[in-house]
């Protein structure tokens, strides 16, 4: 009996050192690919993942890729939080300044871009598309501007309505890429 328990003391304590081997490779990978205080949670979420779940192995041959293939997979799931949640936008209190009207100066400058972007493309759009967009601002529905425009079906007010909407975008679209 005590061989038994001296031998599974020396297994335990050869599983303890590979995986402390296995915590440092981890957060070295994953120390170089985002910040270290991150990187050591990851870490340890991996070490625990592999205690709870992979405990029958035992050779570092088998843990290795697997720890990194969980690392680099855990490591995806983090920055899609990080990026569903703002993380990567955020602007200090402190750097943004509100102009008089409540409103900040970086949505103010996005807005006057935007404003300008918009106008630069309506300009663009045929005269029917125009008409088309002024009758929808001015709150027609889509009856009133069949019967505004002199059309026979409401089909045609519809399908109008997409392609100058997609126009629309498409202009826009171009004016971003120009590097606007």
């Amino acid at each position: 009996m005590e061989r038994l328990s001296a031998k599974s003391v020396d297994q335990s304590s050869a599983r303890d050192e590979i995986l402390r081997k296995l915590r440092e490779r981890m957060l070295g990978f994953a120390a170089s690919r985002m910040q270290r205080d991150a990187a050591e949670d990851l870490a340890q979420e991996v070490l625990i993942l592999l205690h709870e779940k992979y405990g029958h192995l035992d050779r570092l041959e088998d843990l290795l890729p697997l720890s990194l293939k969980v690392v680099r997979f855990k490591m995806l799931a983090y920055r899609r939080k990080a990026r569903r949640h703002g993380e990567y936008t955020q602007v200090s209190v402190d750097e943004v300044q509100t102009l008089d009207d409540g409103t900040d100066a970086l949505t103010a400058m996005e807005q006057r871009e935007m404003r300008e972007r918009l106008l630069e493309a309506v300009a663009v759009l045929g005269e029917r598309c125009r008409k088309l967009l002024a009758l929808k601002l001015e709150g027609k529905s889509f009856g009133e501007i069949q019967i505004a425009l002199g059309v026979s079906s409401i089909n045609t007010i519809y399908t109008w309505d997409f392609r100058c909407r997609q126009q629309l975008m498409e202009s826009i679209g171009a004016d971003r890429e120009k590097g606007r």
